[in-house]
């Protein structure tokens, strides 16, 4: 009533409709939030993801340190400012440290994407839309779009280990701070920057899978005629279920591949993943280098520049354990080749296969690549499976028909002699032998010596079936009559 008085007009009740669906947020409705904490939790089982987590823990309570030593926070609790300093040092050394071996295990598979993007042939293209792509279809200037963001990534990777330098090399009184607030703001910005280019450029957006030349190419070849008849002509079968070629410790099954195994690891890890399908052999060299030797000398030269005994001791430790831990990369590995080819898991070890694989590969990692060594020797594989041929060379069908013959296959000469009316075999036969051998050869039931090669037209059976009972019949003749 009083604002009426005052010869305001009454509220509206359609601006303020208008009110509240201006500032509606309308996405919130949209997000499933049972579905998105199922998937939060699936992403946090995969063990590349836990390991991420943790390093992440480390990193976000470094931070959280140095921001309460720079902002006077911890001022009470640390009075004394050469102490604060020294701690501020600590942190950041150990900061650093975390960062370069991120950096480090990261770098050799940005190296192999820039190979590829360098040379990019048509599967190095389809290896790159995986990554880089979302729905991994082809784009207008696509090339030079992957090429700008794997730049970026390298830049940063760089600026880090610029600055890791600056850290080892110069104390922190005598540390240029120009210098690492450049390394700092660049390592920074190029991955923000190559993040919102990869969800809002062309790369990030939504295309249909148009099938260019590589597509129609690689889509030719495999619907060739030839193509298909060879793979179903092949000596090959599945194995749908595959095992182990002999246990953890039979390494005396083969000696090469146990003593390669022990004393060529990374080597011959790389190998094995490579023709079992589970990428480059050089990234897994070098990855798998990096994750047992460079978490020691990171963080034992970090360790040289904290001036505090205890920590530098925790540090040194820190280095060996997360070396020792590097071997787990090889679990993860066994788990992937386990369950693509459906190999037989151990639930030794907690009831868990999964677990059984990484403690394996942690306490006898020779035995445990030996093992995959001689099961890949065993099989062959193509496209995520094991096949094995399907019989042996004297057991196999001597005749198997073409799928495009309609069941009839080429027809392979027998061993035997086949005879019929017009074979020479038969007139040489009756000319040689004595009378009543020839009238019973020039008799008119020729059925009793005339065999043709019968062949089976079912589904189930295209092998040819010899004239055997007349050919028995044919020589149980010739006995009686002499």
């Amino acid at each position: 009533m009083g604002s009426q008085r005052n010869g305001s007009s009454p509220p509206d009740p359609a601006a303020g409709g208008r009110w509240r669906q201006h500032f509606h947020v309308q996405f919130v409705r949209k997000i499933n939030w049972v579905a998105l904490i199922r998937y939060c939790k699936n992403w946090a089982k995969h063990p590349m993801h836990m390991a991420l987590l943790v390093w992440l823990f480390f990193v976000a309570a470094g931070i959280v340190m140095l921001f309460l030593l720079m902002t006077g926070l911890l001022n009470g609790a640390i009075p004394s400012s050469a102490v604060r300093k020294r701690w501020t040092e600590i942190t950041n050394q150990i900061l650093n440290a975390l960062f370069t071996i991120m950096c480090l295990y990261e770098h050799p598979k940005l190296f192999h994407h820039l190979v590829l993007l360098c040379r990019w042939r048509s599967s190095d293209t389809a290896e790159l839309r995986q990554v880089y792509c979302k729905t991994g279809a082809h784009r207008p200037y696509e090339r030079a779009h992957m090429m700008l963001v794997v730049v970026l990534l390298h830049i940063t990777c760089l600026c880090q280990y610029a600055m890791c330098a600056l850290y080892w090399v110069y104390t922190r009184k005598t540390r240029p701070d120009w210098a690492v607030n450049l390394l700092m703001g660049l390592g920074v910005v190029a991955p923000v920057i190559a993040g919102l280019y990869v969800v809002y450029s062309p790369l990030g957006r939504k295309y249909e899978s148009v099938t260019d030349e590589e597509s129609q190419h690689e889509v030719a070849i495999a619907t060739k005629p030839e193509a298909s008849e060879l793979k179903q002509y092949s000596k090959r079968v599945v194995v749908t279920s595959p095992e182990w070629v002999g246990g953890l410790f039979d390494w005396r099954d083969d000696l090469t591949a146990a003593y390669l195994s022990f004393f060529c690891t990374f080597c011959v890890f790389g190998w094995n993943m490579e023709r079992l399908g589970f990428g480059n052999m050089y990234v897994h060299i070098v990855t798998f280098m990096l994750l047992c030797i460079a978490p020691f000398w990171v963080f034992y030269v970090s360790a040289l520049n904290i001036e505090d005994d205890v920590i530098r001791y925790m540090a040194r430790i820190t280095g060996i354990v997360l070396c020792f831990l590097g071997l787990l990369y090889g679990g993860f590995w066994r788990t992937r080749m386990r369950k693509r080819f459906k190999l037989p898991g151990n639930p030794s070890c907690c009831g868990h296969p999964n677990v059984t694989d990484f403690m394996q590969w942690l306490f006898c990692w020779s035995c445990s690549l030996a093992q995959e060594v001689r099961t890949a020797n065993f099989y062959d594989v193509e496209e995520d499976s094991f096949y094995r041929r399907e019989m042996e060379e004297e057991s196999r069908p001597a005749l198997q028909p073409l799928p495009r013959e309609g069941g009839l296959g080429p027809l392979v000469a027998p061993s035997y002699p086949i005879l019929t009316k017009s074979s020479p075999a038969k007139d040489e036969n009756c000319e040689s032998n004595s009378n009543g051998i020839a009238a019973d050869c020039s008799s008119g039931d020729d059925s009793a010596i005339t065999t043709d090669t019968e062949v089976s037209t079912s589904h189930n059976d295209y092998t040819t079936k010899p004239p055997l009972p007349a050919v028995i019949q044919l020589e149980d003749n010739q006995l009686n009559r002499r």
